[in-house]
């Protein structure tokens, strides 16, 4: 996208009460298409994650909304960039399991899926005090002891730096065109076991599940203990499972409803991290402080 394109959709968002602005790509694509380097090169950037960083702050000052950059790999260095531009980030550490890199397996001819990579970026962020989301993804040739150790995993960064502050729990989906289209996808049980793990295993931490992908029963998510339907646009699809379509909000505050919980909007940093970044100076804090309410989730419409 170009930058006229980013803030098109961020205002277009924008007018639809959206609170966050998303980015969402693949770890330095650069490296592996041409077609990237010239576009970066075109548009006057050294890399994608100069240009990211460009277009989080584009967003934080053409428009009310709060950038998320979820980039992949991140070094000391630019977790520090980027944290002047966006409240929070996100990686998924998704399994600990490195025999998923062996040929053939989920994860091959994927080095930025190294576990210890994803962990020592997760690391870094919590020694920088960086509210901070990633999760396990369910279905990809784990045990079930590969996903308790995956959230063991998150669990002791989170108990050493206290910045983890949400947990994806994503099952698996099947694509015609990627190399594991005949995969058999979890089961809703599998799922629904899961997440009742990173509950038990995880008290005081955000859990969130995508409905989309556990539609049409999606409901069951909230027995089995999240506290969050994660980032639903009005306006976009689900990039990453476009087949997959968001439920409608009526529907989605209903059904929270039925089980005894009130639907409300959250900012991309979640209300017990709002005040270390309010306390800072700045664009960045001054965004934040206007878009959270006393409760510190997003300010309710006038």
């Amino acid at each position: 996208m170009t930058p006229d394109e980013v803030l098109a959709v961020a205002r277009a968002g924008e007018k639809l009460g959206c609170t966050e602005a998303l980015f969402s790509l693949g770890d330095k694509p650069e490296l592996l298409f041409p077609e990237m380097r010239q576009t970066l090169r075109r548009l006057g950037y050294k890399s994608t994650l100069h240009y990211l960083e460009a277009m989080c702050e584009l967003v934080l000052r053409g428009t009310t909304l709060l950038p998320h950059p979820n980039p992949g790999l991140l070094s000391a260095e630019w977790i520090e960039r980027l944290a002047t531009v966006s409240p929070s980030m996100g990686l998924m550490l998704e399994t600990t399991n490195t025999a998923l890199l062996a040929g053939g397996a989920a994860h091959d001819h994927a080095p930025d899926k190294v576990p210890a990579k994803r962990l020592r970026t997760i690391e870094e962020a919590g020694k920088q005090g960086v509210p901070f989301t990633t999760g396990l993804l369910i279905g990809i040739g784990e045990s079930l002891e590969d996903r308790v150790d995956t959230l063991l995993a998150i669990r002791e960064l989170h108990q050493r730096y206290g910045h983890i502050q949400e947990v994806i729990v994503q099952n698996f989906r099947v694509k015609p065109e990627i190399r594991m289209a005949h995969w058999p996808e979890p089961r809703h049980g599998e799922m629904l076991r899961a997440v009742a793990v990173a509950r038990l295993l995880l008290p005081e931490v955000n859990i969130q599940a995508p409905p989309n992908l556990s539609a049409p029963y999606y409901e069951e998510l909230v027995d089995a203990g999240i506290n969050d339907w994660g980032g639903i646009s009005p306006l976009t699809p689900d990039f990453i499972n476009p087949e997959k379509p968001w439920p409608h909000l009526e529907e989605l505050g209903m059904r929270t409803e039925a089980k005894g919980f009130e639907l409300r909007q959250r900012l991309p940093v979640y209300p017990e991290f709002v005040a270390a970044v309010v306390e800072k100076t700045g664009l960045l804090a001054d965004r934040v402080r206007a878009a959270a309410g006393e409760d510190r989730l997003a300010r309710r419409a006038a």
